[in-house]
């Protein structure tokens, strides 16, 4: 292994409110290292992450090729069964022939033009929220919070009287991917699947009654050479595209608004941009450049599969390495002052959805709800700032899913 150095502070709010001094520092000096911490090797350089991410020597899982007990695992914790056959079964944590499997399928029935079909009903759902809004208003729970949930529900085809429940329940379920939890976050999460699960299965059963144009009734239906998804299989799916779907819009699209009234004259070129109605372009460049500045999901990891020497470093299979995407979206070595927040950069290769086989299915949606997001509300409110300018932004939970607690602005 590397030589161990002091660890990442994961949890520290500190480290959580400003990540990027730390990683820069680490990033020029010991760019791998070994986190005794988390029992990882990290790596915060912009070409080892988007090289493993494309090597078929690591992967999100060891289960397809080994047993617990060969690779000494201890036994499955039974108070979150729910919880760990989920992981297992959707595609986001599947390897090999199975993932090749889900993947074909959930791509046929979530497909690019479905979600481009949205448009129009996503521009109409940001209208009544911005009507609602005051002249101070919480970016995070009156803005960026409700669109993505209920995008992903109406797509989804969740009933209205439902689905005021999707978003505790996926707030419940993703704080088990931080490197600690409670044992009461634990049974939130456990208790949580067990209720979307019970939701999605008797949608499914009426979808296969009664089919209509929606995307349950569009994985009830997929087919690809005669394979299906399974009951769990297709639950587990929409239990994902909830989750996933939102995480990042619903991060992004507030860390973009701050950084972009903490640079006023960035503010000012999307105002002067949303005048014209051939804007949209614009719009989806700048999410680009604020999904890169400031990565709402910003570390993800991968098992090793096999021994093997990864620039200098060994690695044994069965390792886990810690891939901070944060640091690597703003590495001198692949962009250009990349602490500068440039909103016509182009191209902008960011890592912020992931490459390789396991890239994001729902980045389509989530580009498409942040530049509609953001140009409806540059349109609604051009001078818009922060209440409080000098107030540090405080964030909720850790590091690997780091979204803003709130956002005070007043237009």
């Amino acid at each position: 292994m590397p030589p161990a150095l002091p660890t990442l502070p994961l949890t520290d709010p500190a480290f959580v409110q400003n990540p990027y001094s730390l990683l820069e520092k680490l990033r020029d000096t010991t760019p791998i290292f070994y986190d005794a911490a988390i029992k990882q090797t990290v790596f915060l350089r912009y070409d080892d992450i988007s090289g493993i991410l494309r090597d078929k020597r690591f992967g999100r899982t060891l289960t397809h090729l080994y047993s617990r007990d060969e690779l000494g695992w201890p036994p499955p914790d039974p108070a979150q069964a729910h919880f760990d056959a989920f992981n297992g079964n959707h595609m986001l944590d599947s390897e090999g022939a199975k993932h090749t499997r889900l993947r074909s399928l959930v791509g046929k029935a979530f497909t690019p033009r479905r979600v481009e079909t949205l448009q129009p009903r996503i521009e109409a759902m940001l209208e009544e929220y911005l009507a609602q809004l005051g002249p101070r208003f919480d970016v995070v729970a009156d803005y960026a919070e409700p669109l993505p949930v209920r995008v992903i529900a109406e797509l989804l085809g969740v009933p209205e009287a439902e689905r005021g429940l999707l978003r505790p329940w996926s707030a419940a379920i993703v704080k088990l991917y931080e490197p600690s939890y409670s044992a009461d976050q634990q049974a939130e999460a456990e208790h949580a699947v067990v209720e979307f699960s019970a939701l999605i299965r008797r949608l499914a059963v009426q979808r296969r009654a009664e089919p209509k144009d929606d995307l349950i009734t569009a994985l009830v239906q997929v087919e690809d050479g005669g394979q299906k998804l399974s009951e769990s299989e297709l639950t587990d799916t929409c239990i994902l595209l909830l989750n996933a779907g939102h995480e990042a819009s619903v991060n992004g699209l507030s860390a973009g608004v701050l950084a972009l009234l903490r640079q006023p004259e960035k503010w000012a070129e999307l105002v002067e941009a949303a005048q014209s109605e051939n804007s949209l372009p614009i719009f989806r460049t700048a999410v680009e450049e604020l999904l890169r500045f400031d990565t709402p999901l910003p570390m993800f990891e991968r098992y090793v599969l096999e021994d093997l020497e990864w620039n200098g470093t060994p690695l044994k299979m069965g390792d886990q390495v810690a891939l901070i995407y944060a640091s690597g979206n703003r590495d001198p070595r692949r962009f250009e002052k990349p602490d500068e927040l440039r909103l016509t950069r182009d191209p902008n290769p960011h890592l912020t959805f992931g490459l390789g086989k396991h890239y994001c299915l729902g980045a389509p949606l989530a580009r498409l709800e942040l530049a509609l997001s953001l140009r409806a509300l540059v349109r609604h409110a051009p001078k818009l700032r922060l209440t409080d300018a000098t107030a540090a932004p405080e964030y909720v939970g850790g590091f690997v899913i780091r979204g803003l607690s709130r956002l005070d602005v007043c237009i």
